[in-house]
């Protein structure tokens, strides 16, 4: 149990609010957490003493992100902002066994006796388990928390069978069944109802929905129900599942997804009123309306009869008991069951009246079986107002259809479901964009945030970009469905953000190498000259340098005018260290290296007294060289057989491995054969920021394929391609792009892929940004590469086979030209003469630089000028 304040049992009022009235609040979720949050941010005054009873012995999570852990997102990066610890007492692992409300005291498990003024039950849901013979076997398990997903994990490793069996095909069925592939089982999901996810979907998306879902080869079954769960004689543990239909799959793991049940047991023993279907009864403020002392949000309140399995709606019945709990008179706004999603990789929503349960509703329905999309708005019956719709593929317009539920409609609906035209950021064609909706028009419904408090964060407040209305108001921080109207209502308001690289060019990156592209030129003073004006700068000349070398990989990059443009690590091909020294880094492809080779490197860096430190890329980085030592030092390394590692440019880096199939039992892929093989395809390709890449073996993932720009994870079938990811200041972990590729598909789709970005891409924009910032994101991405959707793939084929068949090592090309050689002294006029402020201490065995400016820092006798 963690505990952090107050003591147990404690009523004390916080220091300095001797009045303060005590408020407990029963469960740690995703509402409970909001709830605590909204207080805290409001209650200025310290009116209220927060002390938060968790059953879990983990803080908040993020619980819709759960599917994440499969991907490789850990537990710290689903984990919710942590509360003022001084502020708020968190007790975890000590659930409440039962409620006082005479005394008003909650009894704790670990014994102890918390008095409350104001009690929330924030308990959430269960899963709800089929009372079918066998289900309590080992082996049948349910997917709700990350304890879930541990037992899931351990499960799936240790399956004989190597198949698996999820009983339900809503939201929770098929993420658990994306899961269980995504971890090598063969998997099945059965569905009693007609179709998948019959909560949120008509007939013909389900059907659509299970056609896709069935060509990722998860196979389903539905309008058939579970007979029970068979078991194994001796042991008890389950041996597959019986189907209603008589059907029979053999398994040794199945996951109960079946919904969820309110946990409400608590207020049931207390003599709470709970509803027909259970979840306390709550009145428009969240109140009991039994016990004006106690509230419930979230999954635990039942409201109007029924309780709500969505975050949204617990999130707004948080804020409403902030509010009256500080004395305002907030009601709970109604649920917005709208829902928008991936599943499996297809994009899936859903939002009002979706099946059309209003009287005298209309439906029109656009479905495109080729195309793999369908869409179904659901009208008044005069075809005037929007009432709701379905999405399934195609979920573009989602973020600015689910808005105008309850407004007139601007366009034909037929136009609004038609393909997305130019009209771009997820705007439907005809003109319709955010311009379309009311000003109460809900654009962020994660955090409620409307148009009309967006548009005055940027009139009134100044925000002047995306990130900035972020900070301002909370929208887009969510799930993130809204952010291509975020950038709509920036345009509406007239703010224009320049795309112009710089002052001597009013064309974006992108726009500058469709220009080198489509004029050919090879020269930096022609295109300024043509397209530009002045000289040119340090941020356009390294940017114009860099697309010149992307699409002419057989140019050296110090050759006549380029030499001029590069920045200080490129015109020296080694990066400067904060001495004035440079560093070393040969290519290691993979991380693989030869006994004699790292002997090479060990003998180098001993006779040119060099620190060296074995990278995060798994190279190894000599430290230390001076300018004029540079060539002599690479002279040694490429007769050994070594080349540039680029650790320099912009430019792909590494290609990080496990060790693979070859050694690790736990492999199914060759992990370093691969990583060996694209580091070598990709090595000098010159792009707008550096590039990193992982190959790991299995689902394990040792090499952190996920963090990197590009990551590929073997599977049973073939590898799965990720992109977009990232470490530094904002880490990203990368997206999933494409399943189970075959050798050749992978890399076509890798060389698509940064041809892309290279060809795209802002300058200085990691992938990760340039991904978010693309109209349609993933998707598009997704269809371009792979589907060819703007026919531009022939040329980013050959592209990067001009790069492959182009490609000299930079270093080799300095060592055979003189000219380039001259560039390596440190004074022009002593050409043989070292840098004498640059000085060594010794540390650890090995040389360190000796910051003059302290020289007290380092013991005299040890310092050296070598």
């Amino acid at each position: 149990m963690t505990r952090i304040r107050p003591p147990e049992g404690s009523s004390a009022p916080h220091p300095g609010t001797a009045d303060a009235r005590r408020l407990v609040v029963v469960g740690h979720g995703m509402v409970g957490h909001r709830l605590v949050e909204a207080l805290d941010s409001r209650d200025t005054q310290r009116r209220w003493e927060i002390t938060v009873l968790a059953e879990e012995h983990r803080p908040a999570y993020d619980r819709v992100a759960l599917s994440s852990c499969f991907e490789g997102v850990d537990e710290s990066a689903l984990r919710l902002p942590e509360h003022d610890p001084g502020r708020v007492g968190l007790r975890l692992g000590d659930p409440v066994t039962a409620l006082d409300r005479a005394a008003r005291t909650v009894h704790t498990a670990s014994g102890a006796r918390v008095p409350y003024d104001a009690l929330v039950l924030a308990t959430g849901s269960r899963p709800f388990v089929p009372p079918l013979p066998g289900a309590e076997a080992p082996g049948c398990l349910v997917y709700r928390t990350l304890d879930d997903i541990e037992d899931i994990r351990a499960a799936a490793a240790g399956s004989a069978t190597g198949r698996a069996v999820v009983v339900g095909g809503g939201l929770l069925g098929l993420e658990a069944a994306n899961a269980l592939r995504l971890l090598g089982l063969t998997t099945h999901v059965v569905e009693l109802a007609p179709h998948l996810m019959a909560v949120q979907l008509d007939e013909g998306g389900g059907a659509l929905l299970g056609r896709m879902v069935g060509e990722l080869g998860v196979t389903v079954h539905t309008g058939t129900g579970t007979r029970g769960v068979a078991t194994h004689a001796r042991t008890g543990a389950a041996t597959g599942v019986e189907l209603t239909d008589g059907t029979f799959l053999e398994s040794d793991l199945v996951v109960f997804a079946a919904g969820v049940r309110p946990r409400d047991e608590l207020a049931r023993d207390a003599g709470l009123q709970v509803g027909e279907r259970g979840g306390v009864v709550v009145d428009g403020a969240c109140r009991s309306v039994t016990d004006p002392r106690v509230w419930a949000v979230g999954e635990v309140a039942c409201v109007e009869g029924r309780t709500l399995g969505l975050v949204a709606p617990g999130y707004a019945m948080a804020e409403t008991v902030a509010d009256r709990l500080l004395g305002g008179e907030a009601a709970f706004p109604g649920a917005d069951t709208a829902t928008r999603l991936k599943l499996l990789g297809v994009g899936v929503a859903s939002f009002g009246d979706a099946h059309a349960t209003t009287p005298g509703a209309l439906e029109v329905v656009l479905n495109d079986p080729v195309a793999a999309t369908y869409g179904k708005l659901v009208v008044s019956d005069d075809a005037r107002t929007l009432l709701g719709g379905i999405l399934v593929g195609d979920t573009s317009g989602y973020p600015l259809l689910r808005p105008l539920v309850g407004s007139l409609l601007p366009a034909d609906p037929s136009v609004l479901l038609a393909p997305q035209s130019e009209g771009g950021a997820g705007a439907p064609p005809g003109g319709v964009g955010v311009a379309g909706l009311p000003d109460s028009a809900q654009i962020c419904s994660c955090h409620a945030v409307t148009k009309d408090e967006l548009t005055e964060a940027v009139t009134e407040q100044g925000c002047a970009d995306v990130p900035a209305l972020k900070s301002c108001t909370k929208a887009g921080t969510g799930c993130g469905s809204c952010l291509p109207a975020l950038k709509q209502i920036l345009e509406a308001a007239g703010v224009e953000q320049s795309t112009a690289l710089c002052e001597h060019f009013d064309h974006s990156r992108a726009e500058l190498f469709e220009i080198v592209a489509a004029t050919g030129i090879t020269t930096f003073s022609r295109l300024v000259a043509e397209h530009g004006r002045g000289r040119g700068c340090d941020v356009c000349k390294p940017a114009v340098a860099a697309i010149l070398a992307s699409r002419d990989s057989g140019t050296h990059i110090l050759d006549g005018e380029r030499g001029g443009l590069q920045d200080t690590n490129d015109r020296h091909l080694a990066n400067m260290q904060r001495n004035g020294t440079y560093s070393v880094v040969p290519r290691v492809p993979g991380g693989e290296i030869t006994p004699a080779r790292l002997i090479v490197l060990g003998e180098v860096a001993r006779d040119f007294g060099l620190y060296t430190k074995i990278t995060g890329g798994q190279r190894i980085d000599l430290l230390g060289a001076r300018l004029e030592e540079l060539p002599a030092i690479w002279r040694r390394l490429t007769d050994a057989g070594f080349e540039s590692g680029h650790a320099y440019g912009k430019a792909v880096r590494t290609v990080k491995s496990c060790v693979g199939s070859a050694w690790c039992r736990y492999g199914v892929q060759d992990s370093v054969g691969l990583a060996v093989e694209l580091e070598l395809r990709y090595r000098g390709l010159r792009a707008p920021h550096k590039l990193k890449a992982g190959v790991s073996g299995c689902a394990r993932e040792c090499a952190e394929a996920r963090s990197k720009d590009f990551g590929i994870i073997a599977t049973e079938q073939g590898w799965n391609l990720y992109v977009g990811g990232n470490g530094g200041f904002t880490p990203r972990h990368a997206e999933l792009l494409a399943t189970d590729l075959d050798h050749d598909t992978l890399v076509r789709t890798i060389d698509r892929f940064l041809m892309l970005y290279i060809r795209t891409a802002d300058r200085l924009q990691r992938t990760a940004a340039w991904l978010e910032s693309l109209e349609g994101g993933l998707d598009h991405l997704r269809a371009v590469v792979l589907d060819d959707s703007l026919g531009i793939c022939a040329d980013l084929d050959a592209a990067m086979a001009r790069h492959v068949a182009d490609y000299r090592d930079e270093w080799r090309g300095v060592l055979e030209d003189p000219a380039k050689l001259a560039r390596f002294t440190s004074f022009v006029n002593a050409p043989g003469t070292p840098d004498p402020a640059i000085s060594f201490a010794v540390e650890r065995d090995q040389p360190v630089p000796v910051d003059l400016g302290l020289p007290a820092a380092r013991a005299a006798a040890e310092v050296s000028t070598r």
